[in-house]
């Protein structure tokens, strides 16, 4: 079968809830918690969330759009 899958980028607050919800969707087949932004290379847990880094907590979503919508 050949599905399609799009890829979108959020970035929140807290990538950890965001994840959760967004797994909730149908048509979403994965969720993968990250940063985006920012100029470190490997940016740690605690230096993002103490604003270090310049980067956001973000979530990458896998999704089928013939199931869900990207504006869903």
């Amino acid at each position: 079968m050949n599905e399609k899958r799009e890829i979108a980028v959020f970035a929140a607050g807290c990538f950890w809830c965001y994840e959760t919800i967004f797994k909730m969707f149908i048509g979403v087949e994965s969720v993968t918690p990250g940063y985006s932004g920012g100029e470190e290379d490997h940016p740690s847990y605690h230096d993002v969330a103490r604003g270090m880094t310049g980067h956001a907590e973000s979530v990458e979503v896998v999704f089928n759009p013939d199931v869900i919508s990207y504006e869903d």
